[in-house]
């Protein structure tokens, strides 16, 4: 993590990942294309999702989730930093001359080798069959249909643990504890997701977070009666309700949200806690 000197009391407290490390290049224009900004707000103009606008403008990477170009080896040309995702990516090129963009693994490097196929070497980077991933090995960017491409384990730092090999389907182990049965005919790169020290990011100040689209949060304890459950009162007040309740009035907190005749639910083999 990069730490500051506290020039100023944002300074003090502000942390970020250590980009040194990174390739110091522009992100491949034939790979790069600009997304319309929304700002939460829906076809209308209304707010769907609350504390969202602004922001630096920023090009989105398109990344490879199937890497589909099997038994034909890429090399690692340039390590990238990606706005639209908490991971770092490779820019990868291909012995054909084609590049793709795809997660970074942790620990691979510039000049690496790596190849997807249904049975490749079992090294960090490569992508093969679950079914051919020994028990014990970390996997990530994880297929839940095969053939659709990565669903699973793309964040920074995350990875999925492979538990057992049997009847057609694979076990894993998930970062949040839950153990998930997938078909074993989908494909999964080895390792773990870059930049896992993501999460001890601290941002210091309010301007940082307007920085990256972020609009400040009022408290519902801080509001009026009419405006929120939580609201009004003479000084800090009780919640004033039995369960808690979202804006709408909506309960949450222990309140299961997954539908109960989700057709996947017969694929987890235990729940997270």
């Amino acid at each position: 993590m990069k730490t500051y000197s506290p020039t100023t009391p944002s300074r003090r407290q502000t942390t970020h990942p250590d980009y040194s490390g990174l390739s110091k290049t522009k992100p491949r224009k034939q790979l790069t294309r600009r997304l319309k900004a929304h700002a939460g707000r829906n076809s209308q103009g209304r707010i769907t999702t609350r504390h969202q606008s602004g922001g630096h403008k920023k090009l989105y990477r398109d990344i490879d989730f199937r890497q589909n170009k099997f038994n034909q080896s890429a090399r690692v040309e340039t390590l990238e930093y990606d706005p639209y995702r908490t991971a770092f990516i490779v820019l990868l090129k291909y012995k054909d001359g084609e590049r793709r963009y795809v997660l970074a693994p942790s620990g691979l490097e510039i000049g690496s080798e790596i190849i997807s196929a249904e049975s490749a070497p079992l090294k960090t980077g490569n992508r093969l069959m679950l079914k051919n991933i020994p028990v014990g090995y970390q996997v990530h960017n994880v297929e839940l249909t095969p053939g659709r491409g990565g669903q699973m384990a793309r964040s920074a730092g995350s990875f999925a643990e492979v538990l057992a090999n049997d009847g057609g389907y694979t076990d894993l182990k998930l970062s949040s504890g839950e153990i998930r049965r997938v078909q074993w005919g989908g494909y999964a790169s080895l390792g773990k997701v870059s930049n896992s020290e993501h999460n001890l990011t601290v941002i210091g100040k309010a301007g940082r977070s307007r920085w990256l689209g972020i609009r400040p949060t009022v408290r519902g304890t801080a509001m009026n009666p009419v405006d929120h459950p939580y609201g009004g009162g003479e000084g800090r007040q009780p919640r004033g309700t039995r369960r808690p309740k979202t804006l709408w009035g909506k309960i949450t907190g222990g309140r299961k949200t997954r539908n109960k005749k989700k057709w996947s639910s017969k694929m987890i083999i235990k729940r997270r806690k």
